[in-house]
């Protein structure tokens, strides 16, 4: 058995899960790597990433780099006689760094490689429709999430359900593939194989306009995209009510399958439903954000804010 010395590497939530995953398989994590503290914020407080504060809390040797190239960094990294690294939801790193140990570095990505490489692979599976995804873990190389592959889970993704479902479900799945794959290279009975030559689909980084509903898509696609979006970062849209425009944030929907003669766009609401009428039928939102306002369920929204006859979604 080898005798491991860890230096894991991540910044979000889902890093901690992993993390704490890794303690509780009484792994010997002799360093923490995360980014820097910033500020975040209307206040622009100056916050600390979800894996420091972990960290912090149960007394780990924690690393906050500037750059991952410098001198110094790598030092720091050989002082701690590291031998194995685990990257979790972190920055691309220099070959100087991920070279470095004896074992190798190996990353958990959230999905099946070599399908969504990229910064949003859980988003884009749901965006994109999928009916499965998976996590994968595997030793880094030159390139972003291209390494030889250790191992793989599959998931099934359900017609409901949402990015923050999604995230929890592989954030456990993943945390059991890393302390299995940690256990592998303890014991040296890793076998990896390359990542196959296909034509693949891709995760970009999300942006504002990735985010933004076009309603001439058809009711699948927009029904795909918003919970693909729901609860973080969410699908937004322009709100037409009696030519005032407002930004609207939308969370939860249902669809309905329905000819109609309504124009793409137009809000049909009653005293307890919100619908927007597209190519082939409504789509039904259940819970929204009005600009100004907080979250709230539609029949809630509908209560006190008035939506004038010829209001449409743009």
């Amino acid at each position: 058995m080898r005798d491991l010395r860890i230096v894991f590497m991540g910044t979000p939530d889902f890093a901690v899960a992993i993390l704490t995953a890794l303690q509780k398989a009484k792994f010997n994590i002799v360093g923490v790597i995360t980014a820097p503290d910033k500020p975040a914020g209307r206040g622009r407080k100056i916050q600390e990433s979800a894996v420091k504060k972990y960290a912090l809390e149960n007394n780990l040797h924690i690393l906050q780099p500037t750059n991952l190239k410098s001198e110094t960094f790598v030092q720091e990294l050989n002082q701690l006689n590291v031998n194995l690294q685990i990257v979790v939801a972190f920055r691309m790193l220099p070959k100087a760094v991920w070279k470095l140990p004896k074992y190798g570095t190996f990353n958990l990505h959230a999905s099946l490689l070599p399908d969504y490489r990229g910064a949003a692979p859980i988003h884009w599976s749901i965006i994109n429709g999928e009916t499965k995804t998976g996590v994968t873990t595997f030793f880094i190389d030159e390139k972003i999430d291209t390494g030889n592959i250790i191992s793989q889970k599959e998931v099934l993704i359900s017609n409901t359900e949402t990015v923050g479902d999604l995230h929890y479900k592989l954030m456990q799945i993943g945390s059991k593939l890393v302390v299995e794959t940690t256990q592998q290279i303890a014991e040296n009975t890793v076998k990896t194989f390359k990542q196959p030559e296909i034509e693949q689909k891709f995760a970009p980084k999300i942006y504002t306009e990735t985010c933004k509903i076009d309603w001439n898509d058809s009711l699948n696609t927009i029904y795909n995209l918003i919970r693909g979006l729901n609860p973080y970062p969410t699908a937004w849209t322009t709100l037409i009510n009696n030519s005032t425009e407002t930004k609207v944030k939308i969370y939860d929907v249902k669809k309905e399958f329905e000819s109609h003669q309504y124009k793409i766009g137009t809000l049909i609401t009653s005293k307890s439903e919100i619908k927007v009428a597209v190519k082939n039928g409504f789509l039904v939102i259940e819970s929204l954000q009005v600009s100004g306002k907080r979250k709230m369920d539609s029949k809630s929204l509908l209560n006190g804010f008035i939506f004038h006859k010829n209001a449409s979604m743009q």
